[in-house]
């Protein structure tokens, strides 16, 4: 259990309090994070997107911030988080969108804009949770029509075990 500082204490007095801070001095939470492109663009299910996005996992995994389960759609990606106390959602998801905007851009793809801005995050609370948006997640390219069996859509993976 990680509690907080007294300077952390001092920064929050008189401020209301969100749930995702409560928890966050406790315990790393598990994120359920959603990145979706800008107009809902198609150009993310390709293997230079996904070989992108393994090796952010793969170098944060070495910080302690680490990316579990996941699935990269054609214009959106899901997948669970699990972040050092100090390093914050939102500087990660945007140094992730910019590791695959690079990626992107190495292909040819200039487009100006070409995320959606912001992202959507849930943080599970039990493991119940966390089985319920794994399997959302992974029958995402069946509802889409994309396979017929969730395990033949090849975007999909599990970086770093996450235990709720």
């Amino acid at each position: 259990m990680v509690l907080m500082t007294d300077d952390q204490r001092q920064n929050h007095i008189g401020k209301p309090k969100r749930l995702a801070e409560i928890f966050q001095y406790y315990s790393s939470p598990i994120y359920f994070v959603t990145a979706v492109t800008a107009g809902r663009e198609s150009w993310l299910a390709n293997r230079v997107i996904h070989d992108a996005f393994c090796s952010y996992g793969i170098k944060n995994a070495e910080s302690g911030r680490a990316i579990g389960k996941y699935i990269i759609m054609p214009d959106h990606i899901h997948f669970f988080a699990r972040l050092t106390v100090e390093f914050k959602l939102g500087v990660f998801v945007k140094l992730l969108k910019q590791a695959l905007t690079k990626a992107l851009r190495l292909q040819g793809n200039n487009t100006r804009y070409l995320w959606q801005p912001g992202f959507f995050d849930h943080l599970l609370r039990s493991k119940e949770s966390y089985a319920e948006k794994w399997l959302y997640m992974v029958e995402n390219p069946v509802r889409g029509g994309l396979v017929s069996k969730s395990i033949d859509w090849p975007y999909q993976g599990e970086i770093a075990r996450l235990e709720p």
